[in-house]
């Protein structure tokens, strides 16, 4: 990757919207050459996808709340990771460190709608022993843009 990977990158996490001719127009490129770079970086999985950032309450997703799960056996995995994904309400699923295993990040209408997803989906699974609840009571920020690292650029 170089210095028109790493400006690409930057602009399209501000905006994924943005026409090639414009994008091309911004880093110092053709629109072919720059749709090109666009299209390799997904190939090498360095981009994984384009997204919209909505505002989870005006579409009705009100409440958002991580959930730490503690899981009995390595081999209860498995079927815990099959359904947070196929959980629509789990934003987010990470393997932690620590006293627990995973924590998930859950979208919900509501706590009602919340206690349904963990109390019926999560703790019904076998295998789950615990889970502990953070209700969130207001974001101040929340984005898609990620730090790059420069030294993984070749910048001249």
């Amino acid at each position: 990757m170089d210095t028109f990977d790493l400006k690409i990158i930057n602009r399209l996490m501000d905006n994924s919207r943005i026409k090639w001719a414009d994008l091309a127009s911004e880093i110092g490129l053709s629109a072919p050459a720059t749709a090109e770079r666009v299209n390799r970086l997904v190939e090498q999985g360095v981009i994984n996808g384009f997204g919209v950032l909505v505002d989870a309450e005006k579409v009705g997703s009100e409440l958002t709340a991580f959930v730490a799960v503690s899981l009995e056996r390595p081999e209860n995995r498995a079927p815990f990771l099959e359904l947070v994904n196929q959980l629509e309400e789990v934003q987010e699923c990470h393997h932690i460190a620590g006293e627990d295993d995973y924590l998930l990040k859950i979208r919900s209408r509501n706590t009602k709608d919340l206690d349904r997803v963990i109390s019926h989906e999560i703790k019904g699974l076998k295998g789950v022993i615990r889970t502990k609840t953070t209700i969130v009571m207001d974001t101040t920020k929340e984005t898609f843009r990620l730090p790059l690292q420069k030294h993984k650029f070749s910048i001249e």
